[in-house]
């Protein structure tokens, strides 16, 4: 008979990074759908499924709710390094595990998380080492003023200066602000050779759109004479960036159509990656039998 594993999942349905989010919860969804049609895996998942809406303080106390109230161990979401740190307290008072599936900033070593998803190592260095002989050695970098943004950066500005380059300015929105102007003109001012763009989500989508036009009116910032560069922007945002998108290189473990990754082609690395960690969870779980769920995590 088949062990019924209840599952947590804690992914934003709305907000500012909802796109990312749902891209999340639609792999996780698909591997739980694989899993549980599988007659040959020895356990089924139950989801569990709680939205924060978007609001960063909600994943804490929703991720206790679904340790405290469901006999879920182990839970798959977050979204921003931020709702991660939020949700540790709660994984470390109620022995839950965290299946983080977004890109990574490192410097973080939680035995409460699994990191599914690339850090640094694998998408801003690679980047930074093909943009610096490619492109130019003098950048521009902009963040969330959060986390993400100021780990990312910071790695970037050591990199970048260890080359023989130079940061001409580094600017960070605050989380909710979309005014971007004072980027803009100081992109505008400094002429960099390649802009590191290093915001989450809506503010990301406004900045970008805001660059393109000043692309469209100098030449100096079109896509070929000065790129914008991301580690955490994909396939799954396209759609309100429309032309704003041309041109943009990005950095990650998977792109739609990439061969080698397992189970099939998906819409963007977040979804790739949620599958990972649920099929990767099942493997463990369906190896330790009827142990306890949370016990293969703790030698990972």
């Amino acid at each position: 008979m088949r062990r019924c594993i209840s599952l947590g999942l804690l992914h934003s349905g709305s907000g500012s990074y909802a796109l990312l989010s749902r891209a999340s919860l639609t792999g996780a969804m698909a591997a739980i759908a694989a899993i549980n049609a599988d007659t040959i895996q020895p356990l089924k998942f139950t989801p569990v499924l709680r939205d924060p809406g978007g609001n960063a303080d909600a994943y804490g106390p929703l991720c206790e709710e679904i340790l405290r109230d469901s006999a879920a161990r182990h839970i798959v979401g977050c979204v921003t390094s931020l709702s991660r740190k939020e949700a540790i307290p709660s994984l470390e008072k109620l022995g839950g595990t965290l299946w983080y599936p977004l890109p990574y900033e490192g410097f973080e070593a939680s035995d409460r998380v699994v990191y599914t998803h690339a850090c640094p190592n694998q998408h801003l260095l690679p980047l930074l080492d093909w943009a610096l002989p490619a492109h130019g050695r003098r950048v521009y970098l902009t963040g969330s003023n959060y986390i993400w943004g100021s780990e990312i950066n910071r790695l970037a500005r050591m990199t970048i200066v260890e080359a023989g380059g130079v940061v001409l300015g580094e600017c960070y929105l605050p989380i909710g602000a979309l005014d971007v102007e004072r980027m803009i003109d100081e992109i505008r001012a400094t002429c960099p050779d390649f802009v590191l763009n290093s915001l989450v989500g809506a503010w990301s989508y406004a900045f970008l759109r805001a660059y393109h036009a000043l692309g469209l009116t100098d030449q100096r910032f079109s896509a070929d004479r000065c790129p914008m560069l991301s580690c955490n922007l994909t396939e799954c945002e396209l759609a309100p960036l429309s032309e704003a998108a041309e041109g943009l290189i990005a950095a990650g473990p998977y792109f739609r159509g990439s061969a080698g990754w397992p189970g099939g082609d998906f819409g963007s690395s977040h979804e790739a990656a949620s599958y990972a960690a649920v099929m990767e969870l099942a493997r463990l779980l369906a190896h330790h039998g009827a142990g306890s769920p949370r016990d293969p995590c703790r030698s990972l």
